[in-house]
């Protein structure tokens, strides 16, 4: 992040991305200075400063919205590769929005020719002229996503269903992903067949825009009203196609078992072992019975739906609320939790019998943590976001090397102001969006991360984000 001193009397606050460890370039009107990094929740703005986003520091930058905020969205798992490295890209979302005026919507989206670049690990020396954002990035601010300069916008494909209530939390099936459920502020639980939205839109690369888009009504596949209250907790089993658990803030968890293509069988006595709201559920990556729970009560809890209602174990985790948790599907004895003041910590499950089983906590985010989620890639890398408008990524497996950082800094041939008092294994930091309340990696386009929040969602791919994948497209 780039500081840069503007006009004060028309400075803005503008805020959208620093990458730890980048030597940006000198801002123009400090031409003799080496720009300083930005160190978010640290430094202060100056009168007349304002903070400039780096294109540098990203692959692909991509801005977008659907009109109303959704604060819960997924991603739908497609037919177009296994592991997708090169451009332009293709994903598919679904959403929900959070209309308190109007009607509410879940929205099935595609948005493709996401364009980008690849960049050398150690970046060429530019000139100030070229800073500027590039075709590979797109202001928040441009509403016909059209880029800065280049010809080709990404394509948004956007169809909406009727959805009663706001839409608290949406998941998608990973076996089957035109079933999708969602949570919602009325209390139920629906579980929806989206399928001829996406197969309408894989069949078409016709741009619709997103604000004339019709609402149509559709008829769930089910309409569970067991929950006493409304909720945010709910999960499919990557295991087992179609089981699904869902928990409310009457701190009750129901777990729904298929029966058909398009009927569940819901318990209806709930699984009961914490003391307030269930916040959310992640089931085990290996075993099909074992699903873990956080709640407001501090503590997370782990379940074997074969043993009873009861949590088989269940530990204090937190000083505060435990409002997300993440199941590493890469290294599953690794389970990742955030809560209400900002922390969150790394739990390694094969240590819970002997208490501590806490082997590493960070304290960087000042503000709650809204979500978090292990990398489909790389074991050792997460997200996070956090209401103070920061979404980061980290890398556990880093340590402070000085010789490296030393090696680095001769090879740009200019000074990098990295600050040393920020964590190691704090990889990139992106900002920018207003209220961020949910990120997902896609787990057939390694690097890539969509975030949503109340100002709309970003595509962000950072350029120090490296993964160790085969170079030839894996088929479908």
């Amino acid at each position: 992040m780039v500081r840069s001193l503007k006009n004060p009397k028309k400075a803005k606050r503008k805020n959208k991305s620093s990458k730890k460890g980048d030597g940006s370039s000198s801002s123009s009107s400090v031409p003799s200075m080496p720009a300083k990094v930005w160190q978010p929740g640290v430094d202060a703005l100056e009168e007349g400063e304002e903070l400039q986003c780096d294109p540098s520091a990203y692959n692909s930058l991509h801005a977008f919205h659907i009109g109303w905020p959704c604060l819960s969205f997924d991603v739908v798992r497609d037919s177009l590769g296994l592991v997708r490295t090169e451009f332009p890209h293709t994903i598919y979302c679904v959403t929900g929005t959070q209309a308190h005026n109007a009607p509410n919507s879940i929205g099935i989206f595609k948005i493709s020719n996401i364009s980008g670049k690849r960049r050398e690990l150690v970046p060429t020396k530019t000139s100030n002229a070229d800073t500027d954002m590039d075709s590979d990035s797109s202001d928040s601010d441009d509403d016909d996503d059209v880029e800065n300069d280049g010809p080709k916008a990404p394509v948004f494909q956007v169809r909406k269903v009727f959805h009663e209530g706001c839409v608290n939390r949406i998941r998608a099936m990973t076996q089957k992903p035109h079933i999708c459920a969602s949570w919602g502020d009325t209390g139920h639980v629906q579980i929806w067949d989206v399928g001829s939205h996406l197969n309408a839109m894989a069949e078409s690369e016709t741009n619709i825009s997103k604000d004339a888009a019709t609402i149509v009504n559709q008829t769930p596949l089910v309409k569970f009203t067991g929950h006493k209250d409304e909720g945010y907790a709910i999960d499919w089993s990557p295991l087992v196609p179609g089981r699904l658990v869902s928990g409310d803030c009457k701190n009750c968890i129901h777990l729904w078992e298929p029966a058909s293509d398009s009927t569940w069988n819901v318990g209806d006595k709930p699984f009961v072992g914490h003391t307030a709201s269930v916040e959310d559920l992640q089931w085990s990556p290996t075993e099909p019975f074992v699903f873990a729970s956080s709640s407001v009560d501090k503590t997370i809890a782990i379940w074997d739906t074969r043993t009873g209602r009861s949590p088989a174990t269940s530990i204090k985790a937190h000083e505060t609320d435990v409002n997300v948790i993440s199941w590493n599907r890469l290294a599953s004895c690794m389970l990742a939790s955030g809560c209400d003041d900002g922390t969150f910590s790394i739990r390694d499950l094969r240590m819970l019998k002997e208490g501590d089983s806490v082997v590493a906590h960070f304290q960087y985010h000042k503000h709650p943590i809204t979500s978090i989620e292990w990398s489909p890639h790389e074991a050792s890398t997460l997200a996070v976001s956090s209401s103070d408008n920061q979404l980061t990524i980290w890398d556990l497996s880093l340590e402070r090397d000085e010789e490296e950082e030393a090696e680095f800094k001769a090879k740009t041939q200019e000074e990098v102001h990295a600050p040393t008092d920020l964590p190691p294994q704090l990889l990139f930091v992106h900002q920018g969006q207003k209220d961020l309340k949910e990120l997902h990696w896609h787990t057939q386009i390694p690097g890539m991360i969509i975030s949503t929040a109340a100002d709309g969602f970003n595509i962000l791919m950072p350029s120090n984000i490296e993964s160790n994948l085969p170079a030839a497209n894996a088929a479908a």
